[in-house]
């Protein structure tokens, strides 16, 4: 199976169970289940060299029946449809559990952006914006930055949309500060995991000063994740990238690992820490694993080796069903990723809304309000996890599902 097929199946799996729990028919869980709309143009571009190269750009539009669609827009090589029917499904219940006025979406273009020049991946995405631009807009899809992308691509896109139909900043969030950009949030997705693990400590009786957690992905969620867990007196043992992986017993030196990692481009000799193997830090045992880099990292061939005492999914889809499944056998609570790393999309709709408003908002607000409404997604989850016996994931499809059916019966679809 693909991975892009591997997380449109969890998806599915991990929805109809909860219709079944909810007793929602065959009608309403095809209203869950089938996008809205999907998109998939042809992107040609002359390379550097004068070559021509073409790529296929996806945009998948979900559901908008509690407001615009948004999801992130992902540059990936592995990129493909099913991925992204996925991910913007998961949007979808990740908008209605944290309850913030916005439905599902997703994109990707499947390039791998470090073979691409700084002028080839800005023709890239301004021709991407040019097919797509007609369904797109501050009222009907907002993009965001996801895998591959940043706060630069953003203010392109943002160019190229304000070129077609005038100054238009709230039509894409995540752009550069300049541009109309929120305070925090790059740091907002790795935070929001360190607020959804202090929610769970206190309810679960764990003492976090000295917990010990190991993170795959040293991207901008990794990064900020282990800001956050050190914040909380937690010690990040290990932590990776795609290509190398450190250890320090004591706790890694973050700062150190930035450092080394912008003048060599690894992890690994940085000094006072012991390299390792980057495919065996998900076996790490820790307190804490945060599986924060591409999806379907936890299958059923490591499930048997995953040591930590509780797993916190800092990507989208990093453990699959049947993974999952397995995982709930042996006990190991799992932090689902439409809670856990839905900081990133919470901010999002920040700044969506100073845009709309024309408003800046102190970064003192943005960590204020962004700690009060996913500490709020938290407890939920935890409440009705305990009072229906079930596991956090369930709990936390359930009461997305139900928030969304509510909004279809609403609408009288």
């Amino acid at each position: 199976m693909t991975p892009g097929a591997s997380t449109r199946s969890a998806y599915e799996t991990f929805l109809n169970a909860s219709c079944d729990r909810l007793g929602y028919g065959p009608s309403i869980i095809s209203l869950l289940s089938l996008a809205a709309m999907e998109i998939k143009v042809e992107i040609p571009i002359v390379r550097d060299n004068g070559e021509l190269a073409i790529f296929s750009g996806y945009r998948v539009q979900h559901q908008n029946v509690r407001g615009p669609c948004k999801g992130g827009l992902r540059y990936h090589p592995e990129v493909d449809l099913e991925e992204v029917r996925g991910l913007a499904s998961l949007m979808t219940m990740k908008t209605a559990l944290v309850d913030i006025p916005l439905g599902g979406g997703k994109g990707g273009i499947n390039c791998d952006p470090r073979k691409l020049s700084v002028r080839e991946l800005e023709t890239l995405t301004r021709k991407f914006v040019k097919r797509i631009h007609r369904e797109i807009g501050p009222n009907s899809d907002i993009m965001a930055p996801d895998v591959g992308t940043d706060a630069r691509v953003m203010g392109w896109i943002h160019s190229e949309y304000s070129a077609i139909y005038g100054h238009s900043p709230a039509a894409v969030t995540g752009k550069p500060l300049a541009l109309g950009g929120s305070a925090g949030r790059d740091k907002a997705t790795g935070y929001g995991i360190g607020i959804v693990v202090k929610e769970y400590a206190e309810r679960r009786g764990i003492e976090l000063k000295n917990a010990t957690a190991a993170i795959q992905g040293f991207g901008n969620v990794g990064v900020h994740a282990a800001r956050a867990f050190t914040e909380l007196g937690m010690k990040v043992i290990a932590i990776s990238d795609s290509r190398s992986a450190v250890f320090r017993k004591g706790g890694v030196d973050i700062d150190a690992l930035i450092r080394h990692k912008q003048e060599r481009g690894l992890l690994s000799d940085t000094e006072d820490h012991e390299a390792m193997d980057p495919a065996r830090l998900l076996e790490t045992e820790c307190d804490f694993l945060v599986p924060a880099a591409l999806g379907d990292a936890i299958t059923v061939e490591n499930a048997a080796r995953i040591a930590a005492r509780t797993i916190v999914e800092g990507a989208n889809g990093p453990v699959t069903s049947e993974a999952d499944r397995l995982l709930r056998e042996r006990g190991v609570p799992i932090l689902p990723d439409i809670l856990a790393n839905a900081g990133g999309v919470i901010v999002s709709y920040f700044e969506w809304a100073q845009n709309l408003q024309r408003e800046i908002w102190p970064l003192e607000r943005v960590d204020r309000e962004l700690e009060r409404i996913l500490g709020k997604a938290a407890r939920d989850v935890l409440d009705r996890a305990a009072a229906e016996k079930l596991d956090m994931r369930s709990a936390a499809f359930d009461i997305a599902a139900s928030r969304v059916k509510e909004a279809l019966d609403a609408t009288g679809f």
